[in-house]
Formats: C-alpha cells, structure tokens, sequence
C-alpha cells in the first residue's frame, strides 16, 4: 500500500503522458528525475500549482512540423517583455543622450540589449526547465526569512514600474488630448478594464494586442526618422565602442543612465512564468526544443526593442543635437520641439501616440508581472482586477500629489526616482535568477552552460554596479 501510495505520488499532472512520448527516458533514473523538477533535490519543496494556473499550458505547440510553424506558436511572450525596455524611464534618458551627445551612445543601447538577451534567456531555462517562474523559485528555495523580504522587494519594484507607467500614459493624453496630468493620472486607472476584457478572449490576444501597440510605436518613429533624415554614417559609427564615453564625465553619466534603466526586476519574473503559457510536453527533448525556441522569441523581441529604443536616440541627435538643443530631456518638452524643427505638426503627434501606446502595452505586463510575484511567493490567489486597483492606487496617489504640489515639470523627477527605485530592487531579482540556473541539483540536465552562467554573471555585476552608480549619483544630488 504504501509503494502504491508513492507511485501515485509521482504520476503528477506535469508528468503525465511522459511514459508514451519517451518511454526510453524513463529507463534513465537520471533524466527522469532532473526532467520532474517537482521532484529536483535541490528544492527545499515540490512545486505547488503551475505560474499563471488559469493561463498554463493555454497555448498549444506544433509537435510536428517545420521549425518556422514550431516557432510560431512560441512567439508572443518575448514582445510583452520587450514592453519593459521601452518604458518612459528609458525615453528620457535616450532623449537626453540623442540631444546631449548626438549618435555617439547607440553603442551604449546596443550593449544593454545583449545583456538584456542574456539575462531573459536565463529566465526561459528556468521557466522550462525547472518548471518554476522566478518567485516560485524563490519559495522553493529560501526559507521564509529570505523569501518574503525578497518578495516585499518585488513589489516594491512593480509599484515602481506602475508609478512610471502612470506617468507616461498621462503625459501621452495630455499631448494628444490637452487633459490635465492630474486627471489624466487618475484615468489610468480605467485601464484595469482593458486588462480584464483581454483575458477573457485568452492569451493570445494579449499577446496581439501588445504586438499591435509595438507596431504603432515602431511605425510612428518610422515616419518621424524619415522626417527627420539622419546622418546614416553617423549611426552606424554610433554603435561602434567609443572610448570618448569613459572620458567624458556627463557622456558616461548618461551611458549610465541608459544601461541602468535597461533590465527591469518585473522582467525576469514576468519572462520566466510567461513561457509557462505554451503546452510544450514534460519530455527532456520536448522542453529544450522549447527553451530553444522561447530564447528565439525573446532575442527578436528585444531587438525590436533595441530598434524603438536607438529611434528615440536617433531622433532626439538628428533634431534636437542638429539644431543645437543639447538639454532635451523632458518628455513635453521633446514635443513641443518637434513641430517648428521637422516642420511638420504631424510629428509631435506621432510621438505622443507612440508614448500613449507604450503607457497600455506597460499596464498589461505590469499587470501579470503582480499576479505572478504575488501567487508565487505567497500562493495567495486574488482576483487579478482586486490586485491591479490596489496597485494602480498606490501609484497613483504619490503622482497626483507631486503634480498638484510640485507642477507638471516634477513628473519628470518622479520618473527618475521611480527609475533608482527599481535600480535598488534589480539586485534581489537578478541574483537569484543567476543562482538557480547555475544549480544542477535544481534544473537537472537544463542547467545553464557554464559559458551561459559566466556572461550572465558578468552582466549581473556590471548592471548591478552601473546601477549602484546611479543611486550614488542621485543620492549626492
């Protein structure tokens, strides 16, 4: 009875139908037991219900077929993380990098999309791999301890995240419709219902949804960079390394600001439940054919991300740096300039909707990324528009404060505050991440290649250190 009892134990539900789909991997204890990653000895517990249960495995694979109609299936997860690259964070300090010093800190962008890559691609391996996203692991490892201030920081982080989100969805109505920012911070919070319509058609159009906003972005800078007619030679030599940045004090200090505003602590745990969405198989060969295809999803998408962002970059150079404007930082203000320097009133329109759209994309991937940090530290499940309106509340209340109190032109302090904010937060997530993909015992035979582990720890360090950085900056003023 009791042998029966522990057979039953291990025919979970993430292990059913493994017996027909690879039969000669269970003569193997090895693989078999590193494939069941409820079972893995390195955690301290079995995993409990799966990231995102309503949304689990809601999207079916191609098992058969060519690798371009197995790709496609995949594709979606990595573009509702590239959102978290483009945030109105990363707009002022392009904006401020393209007008201050022209095309020369492209290369700057270009490095922080390949440590961006290299980070995300981490988080899929676990995801897959361990069948954990990162505050699943996070449980399953540390004890209360470790896990919960762990999780306070989490929150801490997407509350930031909704504080910049905030911001910019309200500068966007405001340029585009002349609302007052303090109405405009407080119609955010409308936004709840768009989330909740979205998850009742299902994933994939969340997914399209967000891939649409991205095309709108990417079409508006587009015809703002044609506008514009940049010095082409000039941007491909921008993504040439430049020692001029480590000379130059004020260059360095925004190439600081790019790289730190670059990998968002929300990213990871969003990107490593969001592969969790796909019904790959719990086979060895069925979840690497998936690590490998999920880590192409996001590398597209992060490069379109790279694009979005060397456009404002790009933009900010050939207008405001051409016409001698290099202190062009504010998001208004970038607006305002566009017009009467392109000589078109069609411009400054384009970049408010771009910025309007970047503001919804953010709200949705804010959204999950709360879900996912919540259900997997704590296992507490609450309806996803309950915890969105708590959220949304928090972020709100500093922003109309601060813009009744402070004027429109202290929204843009409060989108740096948020920025240093997430920049203390980013070690708690990333360390981990790191951590857990390094460890055999935890991800068995989907354990990070030892080169994989070196560059991402490298990464680690150096956007942690570019970050504490930035912190010491803003803390001496």
């Amino acid at each position: 009875m009791h042998l029966q009892m522990s057979c039953n134990k291990i025919e979970s539900p993430y292990l059913a139908g493994m017996d027909a789909r690879a039969p000669g991997i269970q003569a193997d204890p090895l693989p078999e037991a590193a494939a069941s990653p409820a079972l893995a000895p390195g955690w301290r517990t079995e995993r409990g219900e799966p990231s995102l249960a309503g949304m689990f495995a809601s999207v079916q694979t191609a098992k058969q077929g060519s690798f371009w109609r197995k790709l496609l299936a995949f594709l979606g997860p990595g573009y509702l993380v590239a959102v978290g690259y483009m945030d109105p964070g990363n707009w002022a300090t392009s904006l401020a990098g393209g007008s201050k010093f022209g095309y020369a800190l492209l290369t700057v962008a270009l490095v922080s999309n390949v440590m961006a890559i290299i980070l995300q691609s981490l988080c899929t391996r676990l995801g897959v791999g361990a069948g954990r996203d990162l505050a699943q692991a996070c449980r399953d490892s540390f004890p209360r301890w470790v896990s919960w201030p762990l999780w306070l920081s989490a929150e801490i982080a997407i509350t930031a995240t909704d504080l910049a989100e905030v911001i910019g969805t309200a500068i966007g109505l405001n340029l585009l419709f002349h609302i007052p920012l303090e109405l405009g911070v407080i119609i955010t919070a409308a936004d709840v219902f768009l989330i909740l319509a979205l998850q009742a058609f299902g994933f994939r159009w969340i997914e399209a949804f967000v891939v649409a906003m991205l095309g709108v972005i990417a079409a508006c800078f587009a015809i703002q960079i044609a506008m514009a007619d940049p010095d082409w030679g000039a941007v491909i030599r921008g993504f040439a390394p430049t020692t001029d940045i480590l000379a130059n004090r004020e260059m360095l200090y925004l190439a600081l600001g790019i790289l730190g505003a670059t990998v968002m602590p929300h990213n990871l745990y969003l990107h490593s439940g969001l592969v969790q969405t796909r019904g790959y198989g719990d086979s060895i060969p069925e979840k690497r054919e998936a690590i490998t295809l999920a880590t192409i999803d996001s590398s597209i998408a992060l490069c379109l991300a790279l694009i979005i962002n060397a456009s404002i970059l790009i933009l900010a150079a050939a207008t405001f740096h051409r016409a001698g404007k290099t202190d062009v930082a504010e998001l208004d203000q970038a607006h305002g300039f566009l017009a009467p320097l392109l000589g078109s009133t069609m411009a400054p329109t384009l970049f408010a909707i771009a910025l309007l759209c970047c503001g919804l994309n953010s709200t949705i991937t804010a959204t999950l990324s709360g879900q996912i940090v919540m259900e997997g530290f704590l296992n507490l499940r609450i309806a996803p528009w309950l915890r969105r309106m708590v959220t949304r509340m928090i972020a709100i209340v500093p922003a109309v404060i601060v813009t009744i109190w402070a004027g429109e032109k202290a929204t843009g302090h409060l989108l740096i505050f948020s920025q240093v904010v997430l920049s203390l937060q980013l070690p708690f997530a990333v360390v981990p991440l790191v951590m857990f993909t390094a460890s055999r015992p935890k991800m068995g035979p989907f354990v990070a290649p030892r080169w994989l582990t070196v560059l991402a720890a490298l990464t680690a360090a150096s956007i942690i250190a570019l970050n504490a950085k930035l912190v010491f900056d803003f803390v001496q003023g």
